[in-house]
């Protein structure tokens, strides 16, 4: 390998390299509308705890009122099995049959 291929090959890698990073950059730099007008919607409150998102599905609900203790834990086991069962009933798992177990 010559000299001058080497340093032609250092100089394209060094370039782009260079490229790659600047390119980071500025994919990252905040824009001037970020900047000038920051969201006032993500800050939290006053004590400093964020109110937790509400629940967007029924085990969700179900473990958020179990938490509350508004449900026991005999009843939300009852209605997790409601909820498993229903799935079965509505789409049901087909499982390959496995050969090395009869």
């Amino acid at each position: 390998m010559s000299q001058e291929g080497w340093w032609c090959r250092m100089v394209v890698l060094l370039v782009a390299t260079l490229g790659l990073i600047a390119a980071a950059a500025l994919a990252f730099w905040p824009s001037r509308d970020e900047r000038a007008a920051p969201d006032r919607t993500a800050t939290a409150p006053e004590d400093g705890y964020a109110e937790p998102a509400a629940p967007s599905s029924l085990e969700g609900v179900l473990t958020a009122q179990l938490i509350a203790g508004e449900i026991t834990r005999s009843q939300y086991l009852r209605a997790q099995e409601q909820i498993a069962a229903r799935d079965e009933a509505r789409h049901p798992m087909n499982v390959p049959w496995d050969d090395a177990h009869p």
